[in-house]
């Protein structure tokens, strides 16, 4: 079983941070860090939750560092359909609904599909029915040959935008589904990737999709919750398109 010392010494080294720069944001010191490190030294409950919340570690991840410290994981992991998601629920279907009829949708930290309102319809148009048989995987759906990717005019833009963010995400997260959700969608075949400046939209790269012999453009925005203590919610992503130009405004209006 691994120790919480080289576990602490993998997210330290991860963010490329010094032992001295650690134990001044953690209020410690070098030679107490180190002796953490290397095994010498057993911190207590609040140093490893300091040390982590100060290395950025990831909610899920913070548990596995207390486990491995021998104590009890300090935060929960409700299921999102648990009586006491309820209100949290209703916000979300909320917003969900209230954007319509703009796509949006929510994706847990795998990008598993959770909810999606009606407009997400528009861009599910013609995919192959295996993709979308749950657990739907908005990546997995966005970038494979059977799904929306032949209808994304800017594939060489938007593709490597993707495979981008989902390794930054594994950096930060040291994640071993979503090293393995990589391995597979960036195996998938596509275009040569291009460049993604595009002088209509110099503040964000949008998704240029084929639907019903229009094409629609899109700005994607994701958003997520602020100071979570439950490793569900700290997981939770809420993905909404934007309309990028007025001709895709006009197209989606009833």
């Amino acid at each position: 079983m691994t120790t919480v010392g080289p576990l602490l010494r993998g997210w330290r080294e991860r963010r490329r941070i010094s032992q001295l720069e650690l134990s001044l944001r953690a209020d410690s010191s070098a030679r107490h860090i180190s002796f953490i490190e290397t095994g010498r030294a057993r911190p207590s409950q609040a140093m490893v939750l300091r040390l982590a919340e100060h290395l950025e570690v990831p909610v899920r991840e913070r548990n596995a560092l207390l486990l491995a410290a021998g104590y009890a994981p300090a935060y929960p992991e409700t299921p999102l359909d648990d009586p006491a998601m309820s209100a949290l629920r209703a916000g979300i279907e909320q917003l969900l609904t209230g954007y319509e009829p703009y796509p949006a949708l929510v994706m847990n930290g795998t990008y598993d599909v959770l909810a999606a309102n009606r407009g997400i319809a528009l861009l599910l148009d013609g995919v192959a029915e295996h993709l979308l048989r749950p657990p739907l995987n908005a990546l997995r759906i966005t970038l494979h040959p059977e799904g929306i990717a032949p209808r994304i005019q800017n594939l060489g833009q938007w593709r490597p935008h993707l495979l981008e963010q989902l390794e930054r995400q594994i950096s930060m997260r040291g994640s071993q589904r979503l090293r393995e959700l990589y391995e597979e969608v960036s195996a998938y075949p596509g275009p040569a990737p291009e460049d993604s400046a595009d002088p209509m939209h110099p503040f964000a790269l949008p998704m240029r999709i084929e639907h019903g012999g229009q094409v629609l453009s899109f700005i994607s925005s994701v958003s997520t919750f602020n100071t979570p203590m439950d490793v569900t919610v700290s997981e939770l992503a809420i993905e909404t398109f934007l309309p990028a130009d007025p001709e895709t405004v006009k197209a989606l209006m009833p």
